[in-house]
């Protein structure tokens, strides 16, 4: 095969990174009222910088061959600080490792931009072999917080996929000093999607969980739930109490987990999760909201039936097919707020909306009356007064 010259390579490949972060977007012409899509995902592997990828030596590298490859960029946590959209994104090279990386955006919808390193994340004296999905949450203690799920070989059986999922925590002040906490210890078999909430609760640090039995299988476990604990320097929960249940024949019918932190209203916390079912051409992930009690964040005051956001178009094909996952989402100065969503496992889009659209929405939308014919006639009295008005 032909291949050009190592400076013609170069220099391809600093015109096509550049080309790539300096993409403008646009918002998507169609929307529901409620949010607009983006036209085009914001991270993606080629967004990644070069140097990250390439031994740019010649004399060590004279054919300029790729040999750290990225695969995927998504599920990323996200904060609005100083007047800037940050994304901590989980990063996932050709060797199946994940790691953590932040990238940046004036705008929080284009021309985001990874710092000059990746985040060297501390261990434990039990390394994780894997780690991903930070959930950033800026607490008000003054720390911000990430809260990931680190991935250790699970010892006690012989195969070679078995695994234990917990929830890893770091803190920091500035986003480049990361002091890393203990892990998570509660009396589930193993945790996935654990969110700090980012206030105190009588006294206390609180969190989202989700205690499951197994790696993917939720079995018995399941759920989104509810703890407290004193210190995050000891996270120790020695209870959970479940606020939203997985439920059959609905959007959360296999199992469910919390997105990122609630987001505070004057209606309640409004929060973001994702609901996992079953199909023929496997699982389905998709996005659904609920509203809690402003005072008693783990009661649920609003439930809107339904998914709120679900795959579309090319977003439904990639390494894990009809997928979307949210870990982060932020609120700016204007009370709009930024979705950030990852499509199958592989790349990561925005959708933008409001917070009176957000909560009109979980106050408005019916509930899921878990009977076909009860749904319906919520449909048919709503056709009904729009006859009458129109």
């Amino acid at each position: 095969m032909a291949i050009d010259s190592y400076e013609n390579r170069r220099l391809q490949l600093v015109e096509d990174y550049n080309k790539t972060i300096g993409i403008t977007n646009k918002m998507k012409a169609k929307n529901n009222g409620l949010y607009a899509r983006w036209e085009n995902p914001i991270i993606t592997p080629a967004h990644v910088p070069y140097t990250w990828k390439y031994n740019l030596l010649q004399e060590e590298n004279p054919l300029l061959i790729e040999t750290m490859g990225i695969n995927a960029t998504f599920n990323s946590g996200a904060i609005y600080l100083n007047g800037k959209y940050i994304l901590c994104i989980r990063v996932e090279g050709n060797d199946r490792k994940s790691f953590f990386a932040i990238a940046e955006s004036d705008n929080g919808v284009d021309n985001f931009k990874f710092r000059d390193y990746p985040i060297d994340l501390p261990q434990t004296k039990d390394p994780d072999t894997n780690v991903y999905d930070m959930r950033l949450v800026s607490h008000a203690d003054g720390y911000i917080y990430g809260l990931f799920c680190t991935e250790r070989k699970d010892t006690s059986v012989s195969d070679t996929s078995s695994a234990l999922a917990n929830c890893g925590i770091v803190r920091t002040k500035d986003l480049m000093e990361w002091e890393r906490l203990p892990d998570l210890k509660s009396r589930s078999n193993q945790q996935r999607n654990v969110v700090l909430h980012p206030e105190f609760v009588d006294g206390k640090y609180a969190l989202y969980t989700r205690p499951q039995d197994g790696f993917i299988s939720v079995g018995q476990g399941g759920g989104i739930g509810w703890a407290t604990l004193d210190d995050m320097t000891n996270p120790t929960i020695n209870e959970e109490i479940i606020i939203d249940n997985k439920v059959y024949h609905t959007i959360k019918e296999m199992k469910n987990g919390q997105g990122p932190a609630p987001l505070k209203t004057a209606d309640g916390w409004l929060h973001l999760a994702h609901g996992v079912r079953n199909t023929a051409a496997g699982l389905r992930y998709v996005l659904y909201m609920f509203l809690t009690d402003i005072d008693k964040p783990w009661i649920i005051t609003h439930t809107p039936s339904g998914h709120f956001m679900a795959p579309h178009g090319e977003e439904r094909v990639g390494d894990v097919s009809n997928v979307l996952f949210c870990n982060g989402w932020v609120v700016n100065d204007d009370n709009e707020v930024f979705i950030y969503y990852a499509s199958s496992d592989t790349r990561m889009h925005v959708a933008t909306s409001t917070l009176e659209r957000l909560v009109y929405y979980c106050k408005n939308t019916p509930e899921d009356k878990l009977y076909s014919h009860l749904n319906n006639k919520d449909r048919i009295d709503l056709i009904t007064r729009n006859s009458i008005n129109t």
